[in-house]
């Protein structure tokens, strides 16, 4: 068996022997993480050499599904297994069963996240739409699922905005089938064409994932899941889920329909991560605890992926940005999975120290807690997109890409939004620093506090060391990447 195969296989294996062992399944992430991580590195291995794939059960599409792995879905892959594995060491913290009995947050939080993990890599791995979808659905139930841990109506709200999303994509599929009679987007990428019908489908598509990613307008129920949810949870909603919805996107439009995408929608996602850049800085700005704050800045940030539309896909012809920009929105995707779990889980440490929800209770914590805290700070600077961070090599490759292509709007939009990024994210580091005195604080493990420190220094190793990580995701990339959607 690939270790394309066992990177989702050995998820839901995990899954169900989680729930066997009872009390005892928590323990089991010490050995799912290390054994997560090699099979990715093997498979980035393999990948290096070239991209890899099978037809599964040997029925080629479009009667069978396909898999395959390039340096995209191998980097997604690799960056999920260890972000997974380090939330999930650092849920033995929260999650592990007291002494005295098992609660049910402890048992249905570990199968919850392996089912996550299996989801997340079936869609890193799918190449058809169908398979995709079922993907997505697994993915939508567990996140849901741990977004009810914090509260339930988020959970509720979340539940409804993913089921019509869902129902939008699957809409859009349909429409694709009746038109193609494939879901296999290497078939698709031959057969579409840009007329009324397919436009519609992927009209469906592209809503109900947008609406699944949370990006501007459609983000109302991100802000209360992750900011209610337990960190570990958090981490893994803002980390994971959102970025799996647009993997599909950039899967859907840059090899399955890339010559179908006029100017027009790409503009149209553009400015709604313009939109959502701006929005998402604001309302981050006007929080007064730490928790929502962390929430905004995600919908800030994936604002900056749907930028990669407009720069790689609004030309008329063969654009020599494109690559870059394509480029830049993998990098940051990458660099934010990395530095906003590792915020969301300084976060979670920060305030169950202070006893507080809200920034003000943050006095001193630098002097009590100083790894956490410096954990918080190194991965505010890659969302503020400051050198030597990977988001300040993604932000980079993004703005001169925009700025080849005469897109000064978009620009001005990425330099406003590292602007407001360091003005929202400022103001929790200094009341961190602020005062004489050091806090009283509730202990905290100091293990714990290892674990959001890796996330956040690996978020910035893919700006210290960019050059291997960009050549990576270019094996097997689309051609669409490299010249533009037309």
């Amino acid at each position: 068996m690939s270790p394309l195969d066992t990177l989702i296989i050995a998820p839901l294996a995990f899954a169900l022997a989680s729930l066997g062992m009872g009390r005892r399944g928590a323990w089991l992430i010490v050995i799912a993480a290390p054994v997560m991580i090699a099979l990715a590195v093997w498979l980035c291995a393999q990948v290096w050499a070239a991209p890899v794939g099978h037809s599964v059960g040997g029925w080629a599409p479009p009667l069978g599904i396909a898999i395959r792995a390039d340096g995209l879905s191998a980097a997604f892959m690799l960056a999920t297994a260890v972000a997974a594995g380090l939330i999930g060491l650092f849920a033995l913290d929260e999650f592990a069963p007291p002494k005295d009995g098992e609660t049910a947050r402890s048992h249905t939080f570990w199968p919850l996240l392996y089912l996550l993990w299996a989801a997340v890599n079936a869609i890193f791995a799918s190449a058809d739409l169908f398979n995709l979808y079922v993907a997505l659905e697994l993915l939508t139930i567990a996140a849901v699922a741990l977004a009810g841990f914090g509260a339930l109506k988020a959970a509720l709200r979340y539940f409804m905005v993913a089921l019509l999303g869902s129902l939008s994509y699957l809409l859009g599929a349909v429409l694709i089938y009746a038109a193609y009679g494939t879901l296999d987007m290497g078939l698709l990428a031959q057969r579409a064409e840009a007329d009324l019908p397919t436009l519609l489908a992927a009209g469906f598509i592209t809503a109900g994932l947008i609406a699944k990613t949370a990006l501007f307008p459609l983000h109302g129920w991100l802000p209360p899941a992750h900011g209610s949810a337990p960190a570990p949870a958090s981490a893994l909603l803002s980390a994971l889920v959102v970025k799996a919805s647009f993997f599909i996107l950039l899967r859907f439009w840059f090899d399955a329909m890339p010559g179908i995408s006029g100017p027009e929608l790409a503009h149209l996602l553009g400015a709604l991560g313009a939109a959502a850049v701006i929005y998402g800085s604001v309302q981050a700005i006007r929080q007064t605890e730490l928790k929502p704050l962390v929430a905004y800045s995600t919908v800030a940030q994936l604002g900056y992926l749907f930028l990669v539309f407009p720069l790689a896909g609004a030309a008329d012809e063969a654009a020599p940005w494109a690559a870059g920009a394509w480029s830049g929105g993998v990098l940051h995707a990458l660099s934010h999975l990395f530095a906003k779990a590792a915020m969301f889980l300084a976060a979670g440490l920060m305030l169950r120290a202070a006893a507080t929800k809200t920034i003000g209770g943050l006095e001193g914590l630098a002097r009590a807690m100083p790894v956490t805290v410096f954990a918080f700070a190194v991965s505010a600077v890659s969302l503020m997109a400051l050198p030597p961070s990977g988001g300040f090599m993604a932000k980079y490759l993004l703005l001169t890409s925009a700025l080849a292509a005469g897109a000064w709007i978009y620009a001005a939009v990425m330099i406003a939004g590292g602007l407001l990024a360091a003005v929202y994210l400022f103001r929790p580091l200094a009341r961190a620093f602020a005062g004489k005195e050091t806090p009283v604080i509730v202990p905290t493990p100091r293990w714990l506090a290892a674990i959001p420190l890796a996330l956040a220094l690996l978020a910035s190793a893919l700006g210290l060391a960019s050059a291997g990580p960009y050549a990576f995701i270019q094996a097997g990339a689309p051609l669409a990447a490299e010249e533009g959607l037309k």
